[in-house]
């Protein structure tokens, strides 16, 4: 080794910015402050930048500047820097380096990373990290990892390797701490704080150092359109112009500088210019690339851009896998025209402190805010919306909606008056009222109503209970009317932001249809007593008298022995929707593992994603995620088949003619349904048939009883389902329970196999008694109902979680609801915001301790003593268990099943 006094150090600082991501152990990683905090160990380096020509052969990778170190007179010289005071003992390091050679090699030679660890009287060690072959003119990485036990009293990282005479090359160099346990993230000083940068350049200060276009031209402005376009904050914008494709914009490649299993928010600041387009799209996405898995697309957020003022974009993202590159790029608005960038950031992700729980006082369960509902004062505080006639009449029915009286129990009878809407002249004219001053927020209102409609309809006509929230629309219930008789309308609504107006009225029918309104009633719901009736409920549907019957060899001296009684698992099952990416990352696994007995497929079954293109076949995600449930004994639907919903359909199957579609679906069938035969305990075979028809609008009524009838055929042991959504919220008159029954009645009378009802559930503020009556309604054709794609939705947890909870319990005290499957429970992979019961990086949140919380609840527990007849017994759920009998000799431990069954279940423990 050399005397430090003997070495050249070079400095070029020049006019550049650090770029620095503080998650980044490594000083100047990317050497735009020259060789600042970087050794030339005993030979020389200099700076080659992306405008200083290619002086050595190869041009910088991240398009900003490289090191070159000459002059090596030992394989081990090289480029060294100290990192004694960014490592903490016990944290794991993964390293990577862009690394190339330059000078007299023939073929290729070995680029190493090493750690020197100096201990005061005990000399230098060496730690091995990684290596890569590199020859001339390619960049390659050096990767690897290493954990220190303790921290020496110096470490210093090295690169080193090729042969004397040959120079080494180094692009970046990142060293950062992938640690998952939250005790690693808070102690390890490697690892990445909230708020630092990943973006180089994220105001292009530096013009567009480290941008590029995506299939387009980026250029750098200080003022557009005769200085009418000028930034928001600081000089300058950059714009991507000459884009021929929706997905041409700006791009940064970020590799190395996000870590896996960190949630990272995005901001960027926005506008579109030219091609006469006033609005458009703008988004953000993640190009991403595995070794394994090729290419992937992560939509991060999109917003809604003009052609007037800067708009702010914002999302959020997580990498589970260790991709080998990532790319952030702007996309979207049609071709021609620019996206113009003022600022792009990319940061690790605050954690927010959740919002409290709401306290609301005196909520008065069960009182009606509707004023003058029984129009006992006529039509006093009704007034017309739009130019309509409001009266009171007599002749509608005096008792509560179903729902309703469900809901509110023992009622005094309506009046039997009316409103009648006459000289309708659009769909919205309707009674309407103020009710700004009577809601509360938070609160879950219900809303019921009798409604009918006069004569005149040409078909079926919607008519709605509607609010105006701050001239918002928020839908309160519909009913579908196809006759002159009086209909129910039930719904629900929940307001979380204080309004300033808001505004119930009912609306709907054809314009010159009378519309009739009775006994509107709005009024809070009392969760807490709904709950205890589950309870009761519950306890009839999904449990069991259980007597243990002791026998054995001390049978006559068992009398007054301790026996404890646990159950490990309810078999009732709950199961989640997960995705292919949600595998590559364990925390996920092993909450999902722990909490579900079931599985769904989010994408990766579907049509779409097993064959993109025309005879391009994907089913490795789907085999690896069947692999996974598989070992871990979960069960699996298959979702879906087919999908009815046009927009759902690849291109290259709607452009086929009618034979080769039918042939196309023929091939579907036969390919997907032969190839997991046996696997999937479940198929929705033709999802939402109630909100779409493409197969049925082209091959005709009969394919879809086709599509059952060869599902069975080809796979008899799995139960085929329909699969809809809104059928159980009273909110969507094209999928209310009687219209889901007219359906499925019809396949089953064309010969269609038709197995379970899936209702999806993605849900608002859910009331009991509305989801109770359409499990009512669709139990009397005695399938086996589930909810398939359960969520809800709420900004404050503690609200979601209630809401959760309401479906849950609903489910699990209906005899005819046979399972759960949630929509995801992780953030930022599932379909819904503010749905989530895990955040991004692990944290189980208020929704998903109360969901954990209900299924400790579904256990039974018992302990006692044997009695006289050498017996103990118990009422629990249905279930695996595990009985412990504590005996004068010894403790013996055995396992047995409660199923269902109305008589008492006897279990013979023989000891």
């Amino acid at each position: 080794m050399c005397d430090s006094g003997t070495c050249n150090w070079w400095f070029l600082m020049g006019n550049c910015t650090s770029g620095k991501p503080t998650d980044n152990i490594i000083v100047n990683h990317d050497f735009y402050k020259g060789l600042y905090s970087w050794h030339p160990n005993c030979c020389n380096g200099f700076i080659v930048s992306a405008n200083s020509g290619n002086q050595v052969g190869l041009s910088p990778k991240s398009g900003g500047n490289y090191a070159v170190i000459k002059n090596r007179t030992e394989h081990w010289q090289g480029l060294e820097q100290d990192i004694t005071s960014k490592i903490s003992p016990g944290s794991t390091y993964s390293v990577s380096a862009c690394v190339g050679v330059s000078g007299p090699l023939s073929g290729s030679t070995d680029v190493m990373a090493t750690l020197k660890l100096l201990n005061h009287g005990s000399g230098a060690s060496y730690m091995f990290i990684g290596k890569t072959s590199v020859s001339k003119g390619k960049w390659e990485m050096v990767e690897g990892t290493f954990s220190l036990p303790t921290v020496p009293n110096q470490v210093i990282f090295y690169l080193e390797g090729p042969p004397p005479g040959v120079e080494l090359l180094i692009d970046s160099v990142v060293i950062r701490c992938p640690s998952s346990s939250k005790s690693e993230k808070s102690t390890s000083i490697g690892c990445s704080a909230v708020g630092d940068e990943v973006i180089i350049n994220p105001q292009f200060e530096d013009g567009l150092s480290n941008w590029s276009g995506r299939g387009c031209q980026v250029v750098l402005h200080d003022s557009m359109a005769d200085g009418k376009i000028v930034p928001e904050t600081g000089k300058v914008f950059a714009s991507a112009s000459k884009r021929t494709q929706n997905w041409n914009g700006i791009q940064q490649e970020i590799t190395g500088r996000v870590q896996r299993k960190l949630a990272y928010n995005v901001t960027a600041v926005v506008r579109i210019f030219g091609n006469n387009v006033t609005t458009a799209t703008v988004q953000a996405t993640l190009w991403v690339h595995t070794p394994d898995r090729g290419e992937q697309y992560i939509g991060i957020g999109k917003v809604q851009a003009t052609d007037k003022d800067w708009v702010q974009l914002q999302g959020k993202f997580l990498l589970n896998g260790s991709p080998s590159r990532v790319i952030i790029y702007l996309e979207g608005p049609p071709p021609g025209t620019d996206i113009l960038v003022n600022a792009l950031s990319v940061k690790h992700a605050e954690k927010i402190p959740p919002l409290p729980p709401p306290i609301i006082e005196n909520p008065d369960y069960g009182v009606n805010i509707i004023t003058n509902s029984q129009l006992s004062d006529g039509t006093n505080i009704w007034f017309p919306l739009g130019n309509c006639n409001l009266s009171a009449a007599s002749g509608s029915p005096k008792i509560l909606p179903p729902m309703a009286r469900d809901s509110l129990g023992v009622h005094e009878p309506l009046s039997g008056r009316y409103i009648l809407v006459k000289n309708r002249t659009q769909t919205w004219m309707g009674p309407a009222q103020m009710i700004t001053d009577k809601l509360k927020l938070f609160l879950t209102y219900q809303v019921s109503a009798w409604v009918r409609i006069g004569s005149g309809a040409s078909g079926p006509q919607n008519v709605n209970v509607a609010l105006g929230v701050d001239n918002q629309w928020v839908n309160g219930g519909q009913a579908e009317i196809k006759d002159g008789r009086w209909h129910e309308i039930g719904g629900s609504f929940r307001i979380e932001k204080q309004p300033s107006k808001v505004m119930v009225y009912v609306q709907g029918p054809a314009a010159g249809v009378d519309l009739m309104v009775a006994g509107l009633q709005i009024f809070p719901v009392d969760r807490v007593a709904r709950f205890k009736h589950l309870a009761r409920q519950t306890d009839k549907t999904r449990k069991r008298d259980v007597i243990l019957q002791f026998s054995g060899s001390e049978s006559s001296s068992l009398f007054g022995t301790s026996v404890t009684v646990m159950q490990t698992q309810n078999s009732f099952p709950i199961g989640s929707c997960i995705n292919r990416t949600n595998i590559e990352n364990e925390d996920f696994v092993d909450f999902f593992v722990k909490n579900f007995n079931w599985a769904v497929f989010e994408n990766e079954l579907k049509w779409y994603w097993t064959e993109p293109q025309r005879g391009n076949f994907n089913y490795k995600d789907a085999d690896d995620m069947l692999a996974l449930c598989q070992n871990n004994k979960i069960e699996t639907r298959g979702h879906c088949i087919f999908w009815e919903v046009q927009s759902t359909v690849q291109q290259w199957i709607q452009a086929l003619n009618k034979i080769d579609l039918m042939k196309a679906v023929q091939n579907r069938l036969t390919g997907l349904l032969t190839r997991y035969k046996g696997k999937f305990r479940h198929y929705d075979v033709n999802n939402e048939m109630l909100h779409g028809s493409f197969y049925q609008d082209r091959l005709g009524k009969d394919i879809r009883t086709y599509m059952f009838k060869t599902a069975n055929q080809l796979d008899p042991s799995a139960t085929l389902f329909v699969n809809d959504y809104h059928v159980e919220d009273g909110r969507d008159t094209r999928s209310y329970p009687e219209k889901y029954i007219e359906q499925i009645i019809d396949l089953q009378q064309q010969g269609a196999p038709v197995g379970g009802i899936g209702i999806q559930g993605h849900i608002d503020n859910p009331v009991g008694p509305i989801v109770c009556s359409a499990l009512d309604k669709l139990g009397i054709l005695g399938l086996p109902i589930w909810f398939t794609e359960l969520d809800v939705s709420s900004l404050n947890e503690h609200i979601r979680g209630e809401d959760l909870e309401v479906m849950l319990r609903e489910a699990f005290a209906h005899p005819a609801v046979e399972g759960v499957m949630l929509w995801g429970f992780w953030e930022l992979f599932m379909s819904r915001d503010n749905a989530h019961l895990v955040d991004a990086e692990g944290e189980i949140n208020e929704a998903g301790k109360r969901f954990l919380a209900l299924k400790h609840e579904w256990l039974s527990h018992a302990h006692g003593r044997i009695d006289i007849q050498g017996q103990f017994e118990f009422r629990g759920f249905h279930g695996t268990y595990v009985v412990e009998v504590e005996t004068e000799l010894n403790k013996v431990s055995r396992t047995f099943v409660v199923d269902k069954g109305d008589s008492p279940l006897v279990v013979s423990i023989d000891l």
